[in-house]
């Protein structure tokens, strides 16, 4: 069987420190090898390394390290270049910020062929068509110049894997390829990840999701503090881990499959308003109806979790509730007064009472900034930039609350790994004592075991804070886990609304029930 990806023994260091060390990794042609561990284990490092990715100022050394049967360590930029896209296709982990919003999805998905093939202009169009209609996207959106940033989330992602894929590749890298997609989506998204694996393409999925891991990967590689812990077939590792790593990995997804405990009763006083209620909310873009007379209300203490298909109206919902986007029509209250519609300058004395963490948190931390002062300028309301005295106690609260070390407080967002930016992303919430909190998607970048500290933690504050969540997820198993009541969004319509586990046990609309049956398809794997 050809290998396309061969490496042993390699180290990365990254400003004189050893973040992989002595990694063993091999992917033969049709085969699936998924990469998994805690955030911050080196996943995406390794991953990096393999593509010729490293961050600037890294040292990379390798006894062996073939791409796609080229001798890779001697490689220059120019070198690689010429590699990535002909024969090794690569998926990113932060969908929203790896495509140019001001370039039409079309040329962004033609480049690997414009580059690396002498198809004609025609030739072209026809394989960008083909390679988005097989993720589930317009074919016409090659050359209709619809810009990529007009795209949701998971939409972007989807165009991620045509781009990866369009070029018939003999090794596909992918981190994260499902993070942002409802489970339809997520399907769709593997099926053809799978087709490529079918022409011979090997796949190396790096992913927090044991449940897709279990279901779609041929052997799974488990990578603890920069270090191979534990290979082997998915079956033999996940049945029977030996290391404690990946134990933990193992008992914090299962653990995650079930809802917890709930107090019952909500918190909120039966004569007080709801924290937030929404009336009739409608929103269009462009002749496209987003949201369309969506109302509900939501008490103190409770949860409501959002779900629908990728690019239903979740994000705008959420944009609309913290006064980020006016709707057209419609309004939202706050602890029964004014807040949408309204001025900015009427909402700004109310701001800290409601706070968001947003789907991709690397784009919402200025570059410029520590992770100290990020907490400190949310601690103080914006008038600290420095933690000294009592506030640098709250900055370390604040991170070993979502499980962050305080010794990163130095450190910029920019260096953490995708799970630390997301809890230093909650942190930063949580910081203002809101009365309500909207979440898009904030577990989605975690791995089990911080999914489950993190799920943990939102339990908590509920119970003890009677902070109300607006939770919108596609991960239906966070939702079932933490919601109280779900509202189900189709094409910007609630289709669907009432307690979680009536909703999502004993669905009473074809659109819910489809959205159930496409996350048991992504556990249990491809059709035979």
């Amino acid at each position: 069987m050809t290998t396309v990806l061969d490496i042993s023994g390699l180290s990365v260091r990254i400003a004189g420190s050893p973040i992989v060390t002595d990694v063993d990794l091999r992917v033969d042609a049709g085969e699936c090898v998924a990469l998994v561990g805690a955030s911050g284990s080196g996943k995406t490092v390794t991953a990096r390394a393999a593509l010729g990715l490293s961050a600037a100022g890294s040292a990379v050394r390798a006894d062996t390290f073939t791409v796609a049967g080229l001798d890779v360590r001697a490689f220059s930029e120019r070198r690689w270049r010429q590699v990535r896209g002909a024969r090794v296709g690569y998926v990113g982990q932060e969908a929203l910020g790896a495509l140019d919003p001001l370039r039409p999805v079309g040329r962004e998905v033609a480049d690997t062929l414009r580059l690396h093939t002498g198809m004609r202009a025609a030739e072209r169009v026809d394989a960008v068509r083909d390679a988005l209609a097989a993720v589930g996207l317009d074919p016409d959106t090659a050359t209709d110049g619809r810009l990529a940033g007009t795209l949701s989330g998971g939409m972007r992602q989807r165009a991620l894997i045509a781009a990866a894929t369009v070029g018939s590749p003999s090794l596909v890298v992918a981190d994260e390829p499902t993070t942002a997609l409802d489970a339809g989506v997520a399907v769709t998204v593997m099926e053809q990840l799978r087709a490529a694996q079918r022409r011979g393409a090997g796949l190396l999925v790096i992913t927090h999701d044991l449940g897709l891991v279990a279901g779609w990967a041929d052997r799974v590689v488990v990578v603890h503090e920069g270090r191979v812990v534990e290979q082997g077939p998915v079956a033999a590792v996940f049945d029977a881990p030996r290391h404690e790593a990946t134990r933990a990995l193992v008992r914090a997804a299962r653990r995650g499959l079930a809802p917890a405990a709930r107090a019952g009763a909500s918190t909120a006083d039966a004569d007080a308003p709801a924290v937030v209620a929404a009336r009739g909310l409608r929103r269009d873009f462009g002749g496209v109806r987003a949201l369309d007379d969506v109302s509900f209300a939501l008490d103190r203490g409770r949860v409501l979790g959002v779900i629908g298909a990728s690019g239903s109206g979740k994000t705008t919902l959420a944009r609309v509730l913290l006064g980020l986007e006016t709707p057209d029509a419609g309004t939202v209250e706050l602890d029964g007064g004014a807040w949408v519609p309204l001025a900015e300058r009427d909402r700004r004395p109310r701001r800290h009472r409601v706070a968001a963490v947003v789907q991709d948190p690397g784009a919402t931390f200025d570059e410029r900034w520590s992770v100290e002062r990020v907490l400190a300028d949310a601690l103080s309301r914006g008038t600290a930039r420095r933690a000294t005295g009592p506030l640098a106690a709250r900055v370390d609260d604040a991170l070993r609350q979502v499980d962050l070390d305080p010794a990163l407080r130095p450190r910029s967002p920019l260096t953490l790994s995708g799970g630390q930016r997301q809890r230093l992303a909650i942190a930063r919430a949580l910081a203002t004592d809101p009365e309500v909190v909207v979440l898009d998607e904030p577990v989605t970048a975690l791995d089990a075991t911080v999914q489950d500290a993190v799920l943990t933690l939102l339990e908590r504050l509920r119970d003890e804070t009677g902070v109300a969540m607006v939770f919108v997820s596609h991960d239906l198993r966070a939702v079932r886990r933490i919601a109280d009541d779900v509202l189900v969004v189709h094409e910007g319509a609630v289709v669907e609304h009432g307690p979680a586990a009536s909703v999502l046990e004993h669905p009473g609309h074809p659109v819910t029930a489809g959205l159930l049956r496409a996350a048991d398809r992504l556990a249990s794997g491809p059709a035979a």
